[in-house]
């Protein structure tokens, strides 16, 4: 059962790489482009998501029971298994950036995929008193409005970032970002042209005073 499962989704991967690749006209890929069929298919990616939490943690618990970090690692693989294994591909290629290790510097699927993977955990183990199919509705609702909200406003601001910045400058002191406003960038682009402008004033002088001094050694030689 296990292999023909795992020969279905393979075959699903390769059928659907190969439509948005090598589509005559790339039309599946325009059809994509279009926003509506953009955010239906992410709707639907994040109910995906969803399920593979809970399968990955309810398999967890049938093999490892009160293994509590099993679970939420399985859970967590599951759903985000693919911003997980670029660290494994960086080991392999011999390259190594933090700014790009998901364990360093995680990602919105990462980290949502984090915090769903504990939240059905601690439901598996009835520390969250609620059943199982209202946490997935919450669940699933958050993922969606989140990143459809995300699509329409073209940002990838992470939701967690304002209580990440609150707790890293309060608990661990760390420095908040700079923040330059609108006042600032509009006086240095005044203050810009001002400085060309003395610069060109500075050459003009220079420039003047250059002939100035050289009638004034041939007048001292005729003098002279």
């Amino acid at each position: 059962m296990c292999v023909c499962v795992c020969v279905y989704f393979i075959f699903l991967f390769i059928t659907f790489r190969y439509m948005v690749y090598y589509f005559p006209l790339d039309l599946f890929y325009r059809c994509f482009c279009f926003l509506p069929l953009r955010i239906i298919a992410s709707a639907m990616k994040e109910v995906t998501r969803t399920w593979k939490i809970v399968g990955g943690v309810t398999q967890a618990q049938s093999r490892f029971k009160d293994a509590l970090l099993v679970m939420v690692a399985n859970g967590w693989a599951k759903a985000a298994g693919g911003g997980l294994i670029s660290n494994f591909e960086q080991l392999v290629r011999g390259v190594w950036k933090p700014e790009s290790n998901e364990l360093l510097k995680m990602s919105y699927p990462v980290k949502i995929s984090l915090v769903g993977s504990i939240l059905f955990t601690l439901q598996q183990i009835e520390l969250l008193p609620l059943e199982r199919h209202h946490l997935m509705f919450i669940y699933t609702m958050f993922l969606i409005t989140t990143k459809v909200g995300m699509m329409l406003t073209r940002s990838s601001v992470s939701p967690f970032q304002p209580a990440e910045e609150f707790i890293g400058h309060f608990l661990f002191g760390l420095p908040q970002a700079p923040k330059m406003t609108k006042e600032k960038v509009a006086t240095n682009d005044k203050e810009e042209p001002k400085v060309k402008a003395t610069g060109s004033k500075e050459e003009a002088k220079t420039s003047g005073s250059e002939p100035r001094e050289a009638t004034r050694k041939r007048n001292v030689k005729k003098s002279e």
